[in-house]
């Protein structure tokens, strides 16, 4: 009988050798994700702010493969997934991860999280899912509070990309494998030190989602903490950032405007005035800022105004919700990065604020000469940072000694699908966009979101990661 491993993450688990762990690995589960505070720290702000102000509120989450050349199921075991997905639902945050949430210090503020969250952490267990295959792709849900299934997105993601990796890497040799982390680590370096004698600042690890390996990206943290010095910021892993003693880095993602968007459509539907309904959708987007700003304080008062394209957000902020001017910045997630750095800059010009005192945050699909070329044109007009995801933690393309491509990283996503409130019914949530081709929703939804919001701005790019 094989060894089960546990769900601890062992004090000498990193002085492994990854290529030999992963040759010798011989555990019937060898579990992904060991910890619920293996996720991004935007998740914790999040569901605290979702506990707060919707604990009535239920969603389904979906997740969503968008690199139609790749099938999972043909490189992913359905039991195996379910296996995985099932040690998840045994896990707790242990009683030290509690007393670091709320005892650390974030943003430099201390208690962000009050004694009665920390309370219903303690005792949350994600809840069920739903996995089964449809024409060759897994479909795969999560249903329940929203505070409880926003928490599964994270640990989802990292299953089905270290699977993916776990099985491309299953037959190789034990020579092939210390190639293939040779070569990985030296393309890995190579990027630090381009980016390190061009000077490009306030660089976060942000790649857990897509990340190949729990181990490989605690390599990158490290990697990224000895080159990059003071110009390394921290991780958006809240695990890795209390293991390390590094700041966790991240503030709110699009489901907080997708979902309070699709509440609004809820509670407006059957007005005999479709006005109304329009108008309660469009406000809504700046609803979320309102409800942020009296949750947090700070340096957390970053916004993300793409949901819904930052073209008409920016337009119609200052006249919708004054206090933006006020707030520290914001993060480019979908539009061409140098358009939309020009628009940010533009916007705090118009609204009085000195964009150099502004931080503006690149996160999408980075890597190394982008983040140069947007270095070289914005340092000195912006506070210019960079949330370096998957091109770090899974960057393995033309490093396979086979010349295989089995490891190069691939898009899946996992997404409020639908909003439940008890009472209202239920509706499809819509995230539009600056591309076109990452809008999701139902049609219908997404037409009608169109309608309200336009699509000023918004382009079709293609979708890497």
């Amino acid at each position: 009988m094989f060894p089960v491993r546990t769900g601890r993450i062992e004090e000498n688990e990193m002085s492994v050798d990854i290529a030999q762990r992963v040759h010798n690995h011989n555990f019937r589960i060898d579990p992904v994700v060991r910890s619920l505070l293996d996720t991004d720290f935007y998740k914790l702000l999040m569901t605290y702010f979702i506990w707060r102000n919707y604990p009535d509120v239920a969603v389904t989450f979906s997740v969503k493969n968008r690199t139609k050349s790749v099938r999972l199921p043909d490189s992913i075991s359905e039991t195996e997934l379910r296996e995985q997905l099932d040690h998840v639902r045994s896990l707790q945050f242990s009683e030290s991860e509690l007393i670091w949430l709320q005892g650390a210090r974030f943003y430099g503020q201390r208690n962000i999280f009050p004694g009665e969250f920390i309370d219903a952490l303690r005792t949350m267990r994600l809840p069920e899912y739903k996995l089964r295959q449809e024409d060759g792709e897994f479909i795969l849900d999560f249903t329940g509070p929203w505070w409880k299934v926003s928490h599964w997105e994270i640990p989802a993601l990292s299953i089905i990309n270290e699977m993916r990796a776990r099985s491309a890497m299953a037959d190789m040799s034990a020579y092939q494998l210390r190639v293939l982390y040779s070569n990985a680590t030296s393309k890995l370096v190579r990027k630090l030190k381009d980016l390190s004698e061009a000077g490009v600042p306030r660089i976060a690890e942000f790649g857990t989602r897509r990340r190949h390996s729990w181990l490989w990206q605690d390599f990158v943290i490290e990697a990224m903490r000895e080159e990059l010095g003071e110009n390394f910021l921290g991780t958006s892993n809240a695990l890795h950032a209390m293991r390390h003693g590094i700041e966790a880095i991240g503030t709110n993602a699009h489901e907080l405007p997708m979902t309070i968007a699709a509440l609004s459509r809820l509670e407006t539907q059957g007005y005999t005035n479709p006005s109304v309904s329009r108008r309660a959708l469009f406000a809504s987007q700046y609803e979320v800022l309102r409800q942020w700003q009296q949750t947090f304080i700070g340096n957390l008062l970053v916004a993300l105004p793409d949901t819904f394209g930052s073209t008409q957000f920016l337009k119609n902020a200052y006249r919708n919700f004054p206090d933006i001017a006020e707030w520290r910045g914001f993060r480019e997630d979908s539009k061409d990065p140098f358009v939309g750095g020009e628009e940010k800059i533009a916007f705090w010009k118009e609204v009085g604020q000195d964009p150099r005192q502004k931080i503006q945050l690149f996160s999408d699909g980075l890597d190394v000469d982008q983040m140069i070329a947007l270095h070289e044109a914005f340092g000195g007009r912006i506070l210019d940072g960079y949330g370096w995801g998957t091109m770090a933690t899974n960057d393995f393309r033309g490093c396979d000694p086979r010349g295989l491509d089995l490891l190069d990283p691939i898009s899946v996503v996992c997404k409020v699908s639908y909003v439940m409130r008890s009472g209202r019914g239920g509706i499809s949530a819509v995230k539009l966009s600056d591309n076109y081709e990452k809008a999701t929703g139902s049609e219908r939804e997404i037409a009608y979101y169109r309608e309200v919001f336009g699509a000023e701005g918004v382009a079709n790019a293609p979708v890497i990661v």
